[in-house]
């Protein structure tokens, strides 16, 4: 399909606005879920680490499935795919307020509503980026607020529905108005080009030259047949004898013919079909072989490896306050009277503020956008430290403010990776960036809540996943350091479409 220059503006303005809408609504309840998980841990009874899983399934399993999403959103488009995964997100959500169980809800609120997710962003990053060139930082700085807005506003729609209808009427309704997703995806119209060619001619320009080939020997069996037949008529016009005899071995001798040029040419046809298969699947073993070897060669980067261990560390430890906040809470006994606002809220209202002035900062020429990503970390794991100590709501508000604004360095995340691998390689390398980040995300939550089912409190579990961050902080530090590009020369070892991050003012 061919698609005309991007209009940055028109009717990509509409996408925007249906795609922030998009965000809102799909990811509104998987990240203010922490609201739904106190009620969860009531409902069933389950431990804390196992009641996590329903949460942190709904928010990694998009990121895991990643490269699926994408091949879904290339292949069907992103209107399809928009529509189809609305009815995913509302039906999970819908399924959950039936769940009998906790298992039951890793499925349908885990693994349903969270791939709806995936999907979804995939398809409003796609179609955004179709719509837009010039004007595509802004674009998708303006729908990817669209998630830190729905947890803002989810958290307390939540809470306010659990207490007017309970858990399984907020679970009916926030389904409902997820399948305003179907009105949004609706307007997603694809911007293809006027002047492509007429289907038929796409059709016929895609069929593999070895259909004419056997389409051309069987051509040549027909004719086989016809010259056989048709000799056999004149031959007994001319004689003109009504000997059956004879026309029975005329006629033996024919088919014998026939048989014989037919199984040549079917003979033939297996012998090239076997080798275009074998073509094929060594063809695809190439590909792949090539995948691994570039993979390979960005872990040769140091920056890129140890960007892989901070993020995977940073998932697992920065993610779980999201969750969890509203337990920790209850856990020290803050009473209710003084809940001026869900934490959860605050948190989402701050992540919107970091994406944006964090994205702004990251435009600067004198700022390193490394260590811009670097120091949130630092900062992330400081926070995390901080919050055993905080007995009141007053204390845990702020450090709600502060963990939010620092999650927003996930709109400087692709300026880091771009300057790390080159933008030849981006694709591949935030590919498998992004199933780390997931793979953090499903885990961080439910190792908190193992460590609180087994010491009874959260002060270990924070520890620890303050521990992690700086720990992925403090190595992707060391491996950007500008010593490193003194000491050794692996700029010059590395692919032309790979090299080492170089700390510089205009980075």
């Amino acid at each position: 399909m061919a698609f005309r220059k991007p209009p940055d503006g028109g009717w990509g303005w509409v996408i925007v606005v249906v795609s922030f809408f998009t965000q809102f609504l799909c990811y509104g309840s998987p990240l203010a879920v922490g609201v739904l998980y106190l009620e969860w841990l009531d409902a069933f009874g389950e431990g804390k680490g196992k009641t996590a899983w329903v949460g942190s399934l709904a928010n990694g399993i998009g990121l895991l499935a990643s490269p699926v999403c994408s091949i879904c959103v290339s292949s069907f488009g992103a209107r399809p795919v928009a529509i189809f995964s609305g009815f995913m997100v509302a039906g999970g959500l819908m399924m959950s307020s039936f769940a009998p169980n906790i298992y039951f809800l890793y499925v349908s609120y885990g693994i349903v509503v969270g791939l709806g997710c995936g999907l979804l962003y995939t398809a409003t990053v796609t179609i955004t980026c179709q719509y837009f060139d010039k004007r595509r930082g802004l674009a998708l700085g303006l729908i990817s607020t669209g998630s830190s807005v729905g947890l803002f506003i989810y958290a307390a729609l939540q809470r306010e529905l659990i207490e007017l209808y309970g858990l399984d009427g907020c679970l009916l309704i926030v389904g409902a108005l997820s399948l305003n997703i179907l009105a949004c995806g609706s307007l997603m119209r694809p911007l293809e080009s006027s002047s492509s060619p007429p289907p038929e001619k796409m059709f016929v320009d895609k069929v593999p030259d070895q259909y004419f080939v056997y389409h051309e020997k069987e051509k040549t069996v027909e004719e086989n047949i016809s010259i056989l037949e048709k000799g056999y008529i004149d031959e007994k016009s001319v004689n003109n004898v009504p000997d059956c005899k004879q026309d029975s071995i005329l006629n033996k001798n024919a088919l014998s013919s026939i048989n014989v040029n037919e199984k040549d040419t079917y003979k033939k046809k297996v012998v090239e079909q076997t080798n275009f298969c074998k073509q094929l699947a060594k063809r695809k073993w190439q590909l792949y072989l090539t995948y691994w070897k570039e993979t390979m060669v960005l872990f040769k980067n140091k920056v890129f490896s140890a960007l892989f261990v901070a993020i995977l560390l940073f998932d697992i430890g920065g993610f779980p306050p999201s969750l969890l906040m509203e337990d920790v809470a209850r856990s020290a006994n803050i009473s209710e009277d003084d809940y001026y606002m869900p934490l959860i809220s605050i948190i989402g209202i701050m992540t919107t503020v970091g994406k944006l002035i964090l994205g702004i900062l990251a435009d600067f020429k004198w700022v390193n956008t490394l260590y811009l990503y670097v120091t949130t970390l630092l900062m992330t794991g400081v926070a995390l430290f901080a919050i055993p100590f905080a007995k009141s709501y007053l204390t845990l508000a702020m450090l709600s403010g502060i963990l939010g604004f620092l999650t927003g360095n996930w709109s400087i995340f692709p300026y880091v990776t771009t300057k790390t691998v080159g933008i030849e390689k981006l694709t591949h390398a935030y590919g498998i960036l992004m199933f780390f980040a997931g793979l953090g995300n499903s885990l961080g939550p439910p190792i908190v809540g193992w460590f609180y089912d087994w010491t009874q409190e959260y002060n270990t579990a924070f520890y620890f996943s303050g521990f992690c961050v700086l720990l992925g902080g403090f190595l992707l530090l060391l491996a950007a350091l500008p010593c490193w590009n003194a000491c050794t020369n692996q700029s010059s070892k590395l692919p032309p479409n790979t090299y080492s991050y170089k700390v510089a003012s205009n980075a």
